[in-house]
């Protein structure tokens, strides 16, 4: 199971209050980027983000271009969508673009880029990842947290 090991965060224990943090979500698969979006908004709930700006995108390949805009003037970014393998060749290129995208965002940028992107073999593999009824995991709360988190261990730098 992926989720084995995974970190639990302690959002309450920072204070996140002053951070500007944008989510980039694209809108394909809405039941599955609704949870998403929905953890993500919780992790920062959590941790007291209160100036959170949110930006919906078509698909997952757009989630670089938004997240690059998003981290020019704000603190951390959070990046969510779901890509589920077809039986062509697309879903290795979106995979691609997009995990290399955000993380050369990151990177430009100097701000951190929580991965939220879902890469799932079918839907039953997404809707058990997106933090909904019934799901073993919230990957959408899990990226919010770790953009957070970082944003935090940047700043004692």
């Amino acid at each position: 199971m992926s989720g084995t090991g995974a970190h639990t965060p302690q959002l309450e224990s920072l204070d996140a209050s002053g951070l500007r943090v944008g989510v980039v979500a694209a809108s394909w698969h809405t039941t599955v980027m609704d949870g998403l979006l929905a953890g993500a908004r919780r992790a920062l709930e959590e941790a007291g983000v209160e100036d959170v700006t949110v930006v919906r995108v078509p698909g997952s390949f757009e989630l670089p271009v938004a997240a690059a805009r998003l981290a020019a003037d704000h603190d951390a970014v959070v990046a969510l969508g779901v890509v589920i393998r077809g039986g062509t060749p697309h879903f290795d290129y979106v995979c691609q673009a997009a995990t290399d995208g955000l993380g050369r965002v990151a990177l430009d940028s100097g701000k951190p880029v929580g991965f939220g992107l879902l890469t799932c073999d079918d839907e039953q593999q997404a809707l058990d990842r997106a933090g909904l009824e019934g799901s073993v995991e919230d990957k959408g709360h899990e990226a919010a947290a770790a953009a957070v988190e970082t944003a935090d261990a940047l700043s004692a730098l």
